[in-house]
């Protein structure tokens, strides 16, 4: 996977997402304070450089656990499936599939990346998608984003799983996202 970052910039309210839960679990944020000095919280439609983002959900992994990472996640697939609604992407009652696709498409005008990166769906069944992530997002942030955002289409018991991970030695992290 191409981890080049140069150039690569997200909005703002990525940010905001991931402070919202670590307002709940930690009472000292001056080690994220320094993380995110530089960026002003009040416009969520600023665009950051992506490492801002990185570092600061590599902290919360490392820093408040893999649960909470997860959370976060989760958090930030409900606030997407949202956003992609009132932006007239996806229908309020629209398929896993649509959702995703949704997904791809936000990922696409809300990262700023010049070589194009962010998700590919590589294959879609009756209760199952597979999706590959190929920005440079915390690949265990997202297995929260992409149940979260299944979950908001009205699908139960959502499962995200690795078909394939970088941290395996595999060139992409490939989720299979699956429901009953």
């Amino acid at each position: 996977m191409n981890n080049n970052t140069e150039n690569v910039t997200l909005l703002t309210a990525f940010i905001l997402d991931v402070m919202r839960e670590v307002e709940k679990e930690v009472d000292d944020l001056r080690e994220c304070k320094k993380i995110i000095a530089s960026v002003n919280l009040q416009n969520p439609y600023q665009h950051i450089p992506i490492e801002i983002y990185n570092e600061l959900c590599a902290w919360v992994e490392h820093q408040l656990g893999l649960e909470v990472l997860i959370r976060v996640g989760y958090n930030i697939g409900e606030t997407a499936y949202t956003a992609l609604i009132e932006n007239a992407i996806i229908e309020k009652n629209a398929s896993p599939l649509a959702t995703l696709k949704g997904l791809v498409i936000a990922a696409e005008s809300m990262i700023e990346d010049p070589e194009n990166r962010g998700w590919q769906i590589l294959e879609a069944g009756e209760k199952s998608i597979l999706i590959r992530r190929t920005q440079t997002f915390n690949s265990q942030l997202q297995l929260g984003v992409l149940k979260g955002l299944v979950e908001k289409s009205g699908k139960n018991k959502v499962t995200v799983d690795y078909a394939k991970s970088v941290a395996n030695g595999d060139e992409f992290d490939d989720y299979l996202v699956a429901w009953d």
